[in-house]
């Protein structure tokens, strides 16, 4: 599942890795949240509204986009809320979460770590044989995302596997030194 979070919208779509045959889109849409209602409020709707999902499709996994931003304060909270939120719902159904910087989705899907959104929302449609580009851009970029990390996670599964394997090594060799200490005195 691929979320791309936001107080106003949140974008989410799931995906189905079909191996060899590549992904498919499952199903996708758009959390919005009316600007009449609280900021409480909001995050509630959006909060529940991800629990929700998770109990209608059930994914393995989630990924969203790392938050960074140069201006207007207040959307940056407001996001980072609507993240937290997000990442709260998911966490407490099991579900890990990845999360990715804009320029990896980018240089991932386009080979560009600087590709605009038209060349983002392209090569969303291409992979996932679509007729049509995902609309709205919140939506394109949570496909975009989950793409991203269906893409990069058997990358990060490697690396997990070779960092638990040198730490139980480490472990072992201290176990070690702990024994022979013991049989010196």
């Amino acid at each position: 599942m691929g979320i791309d979070p936001g107080l106003d919208r949140t974008g989410w779509a799931v995906l189905v890795d079909n191996g060899s045959a590549g992904a498919v889109l499952e199903s996708c849409g758009l959390i919005h949240t009316s600007k009449d209602l609280s900021l409480a409020a909001r995050l509630d709707e959006t909060y529940r509204e991800v629990l929700r999902l998770a109990d209608i499709f059930q994914p393995t996994c989630a990924a969203m986009e790392e938050m960074f931003f140069l201006k207007k304060a207040t959307r940056v909270g407001h996001t980072i809320q609507a993240r937290g939120v997000i990442l709260l719902a998911l966490h407490q159904k099991g579900i890990e979460v990845s999360s990715y910087q804009p320029s990896r989705i980018k240089a991932t899907l386009c080979g560009n770590g600087a590709a605009d959104k038209k060349q983002m929302q392209r090569m969303v449609q291409l992979i996932l044989k679509l007729k049509e580009v995902l609309q709205p851009d919140d939506v394109a970029d949570a496909a975009a995302i989950a793409l991203c990390h269906l893409k990069m996670n058997p990358i990060l599964n490697k690396i997990n596997t070779q960092k638990a394997f040198l730490e139980k090594i480490k472990q072992a060799r201290l176990e070690q030194i702990k024994n022979f200490k013991n049989k010196v005195k």
